[in-house]
């Protein structure tokens, strides 16, 4: 299937599971269409960027490894994605990436995300934590950057200044979420 063909495809993605699961499945199936699914997703401004999206997001949550192979590209391009509904599954894989990097048991993410690809991840969260974008995508990287600051020592205190700043602006969802993140953050001082 070439790029093109798979882009005609995601026009059939929608939010249900099923069709997100069908083409997750196709992609773990088929792992040479992954690098034209990511292709896909991070042509930026295109209204099928975000169903690649989707589709990406169910693949890692399915199998976070399955990612391994793809970490430069997607750490590298994943800044540029715009469209709100991109950045929310964006926003979504890193969480995932950073729990299974932090995560008790071994696993290919520990051995294979490299200081530059946490610092990419870093960096990206901390952009939609001070710009314009929803609470989900906010929620997701209030976690991945207190998870990767459990372990870098300058991420929680400008992660609390964020929170702390941003609050009283925020919807519910995110004050709860600051809440909870600020008590954990909290804790680990102790």
């Amino acid at each position: 299937m070439t790029t093109e063909q798979l882009y005609k495809e995601l026009n059939y993605v929608n939010h249900s599971r099923e069709k997100r699961l069908f083409y997750a499945n196709l992609m773990q199936d088929n792992p040479e269409l992954v690098p034209r699914l990511l292709d896909i997703l991070f042509r930026v401004d295109d209204k099928i960027s975000p169903r690649a999206a989707w589709v990406f997001e169910f693949m890692c949550n399915h199998n976070i490894e399955t990612i391994v192979p793809y970490l430069d590209v997607f750490t590298e391009h994943m800044h540029k994605v715009k469209i709100e509904s991109a950045v929310r599954p964006v926003a979504k894989i890193c969480e995932f990436l950073v729990t299974a990097y932090t995560s008790k048991t071994d696993n290919i993410i520990k051995t294979n995300l490299t200081q530059t690809h946490i610092e990419r991840i870093i960096e990206t969260c901390f952009d939609y934590m001070i710009n314009d974008v929803k609470v989900a995508p906010k929620a997701y990287s209030m976690t991945t950057l207190f998870m990767f600051g459990n372990s870098m020592d300058w991420v929680h205190p400008e992660l609390v200044r964020i929170l702390q700043d941003d609050f009283s602006k925020q919807s519910a969802a995110y004050k709860a979420r600051a809440r909870h993140i600020l008590k954990k953050i909290k804790r680990k001082q102790k």
